[in-house]
């Protein structure tokens, strides 16, 4: 499967992909910016893309941000449906509370994951079948 990737100025970097068989293509800064303590700031990649119908692009945070900087995604997973046609854009949080984080174009901000889905419609019933699980959400199975 093929995902077409328009890149839209000079600064940007077509998604790639770290190793053979990796699931996420990686996305690039096409900006730089600096993101204080607590703040969020909302990075260009530079490219739109189109997601083949039936699949949806999932932006997902990169580990290594988050393990050594403490940089996510204020809205993790971000989701571009099929029909988006305009530029992909990370919204990064840096939840170090001493750093400012960084970013100069070329610098890889985020993944890009492109997965089918089943286009279900809502229905409205009175009740839901019983299951062993309930109503347990939130730390129902323990710490």
């Amino acid at each position: 499967m093929e995902l077409k990737v328009q890149l839209l100025n000079d600064s940007a970097t077509l998604p790639t992909r770290a190793h053979d068989g990796d699931a996420g293509l990686d996305l690039y800064a096409a900006e730089p910016a600096h993101i204080g303590p607590g703040e969020r700031w909302q990075v260009a990649t530079g490219i739109a893309v189109e997601i083949p119908e039936g699949h949806a692009g999932l932006v997902l945070p990169r580990s290594g941000l988050a393990r050594r900087h403490g940089i996510s995604l204020v809205n993790a997973p971000g989701l571009i449906d099929a029909g988006y046609r305009g530029e992909v854009k990370v919204l990064l949080l840096n939840n170090d509370p001493a750093e400012i984080f960084r970013i100069q174009p070329g610098d890889r901000i985020a993944q890009l994951l492109v997965t089918p889905f089943a286009a279900i419609e809502p229905l409205q019933v009175d009740g839901l079948s019983e299951t062993d699980r309930g109503e347990g959400g939130f730390g129902s199975t323990g710490t």
